[in-house]
């Protein structure tokens, strides 16, 4: 490991971010004659809506480059130490979140959070998992189960004493919960769309 000095953060900074903006579900519904995502379901470029298009292949596709767009930059830059691949990390969700090429509106998040779980962090996986399919299978809301994990995350974090884990799970789960303030507003309504309803 290597001291991380302020060109390799910008550096980690600049490539996450990159790579985290790279709109895989506009790009895949295009590829799959889909049109445009945005016109789609709740018009989010992520892969929940991107199942509402009825093609699961175009879903799956989205998935896992939503989820590799944060996993990636991290491997790249944690063997230079924890700090340079929290950047990077971090900055391939924001990249995510606020990609320029789109104005900066893009996804919730969720998937490229476990991405970046899956690179820095793969033991909270598992606590994302459990408690997402915990509460899913007793609420059947989808953004609430995954409002639940992104909270359990760094609590987690921690606990278990995984210092910059914790600080970077908790610096993502405050934008995710930005991000679905509307899934919030609706969850307290109670007209948030459950998990199998008819739209």
């Amino acid at each position: 490991m290597t001291e991380a000095g302020a060109p390799l953060l910008f550096l980690a900074a600049l490539i996450g971010y990159l790579s985290g903006s790279v709109p895989y579900g506009l790009v895949f519904a295009k590829l799959f004659g889909l049109g445009d995502i945005r016109k789609i379901g709740s018009g989010n470029i992520g892969a929940t809506n991107a199942l509402r298009t009825g093609n699961k292949k175009m879903a799956a596709a989205t998935l896992a480059g939503d989820v590799l767009k944060g996993t990636v930059p991290i491997l790249v830059f944690l063997p230079f130490g924890l700090i340079p691949g929290a950047v990077a990390g971090f900055a391939a969700f924001c990249g995510h979140l606020f990609p320029v090429w789109l104005r900066f509106k893009g996804g919730k998040g969720v998937a490229t959070y476990l991405g970046v779980l899956l690179g820095f962090a793969p033991s909270l996986v598992l606590v994302f998992a459990l408690c997402w399919l915990l509460v899913a299978w007793a609420s059947r809301y989808s953004s609430l189960a995954a409002l639940t994990a992104t909270l359990a995350v760094p609590l987690a974090a921690w606990i278990f004493g995984y210092g910059v884990a914790a600080i970077l799970t908790a610096a993502m789960t405050a934008l995710v919960y930005l991000k679905h303030h509307g899934n919030i507003r609706r969850l307290v309504a109670g007209t948030e769309g459950r998990i199998g309803a008819k739209s």
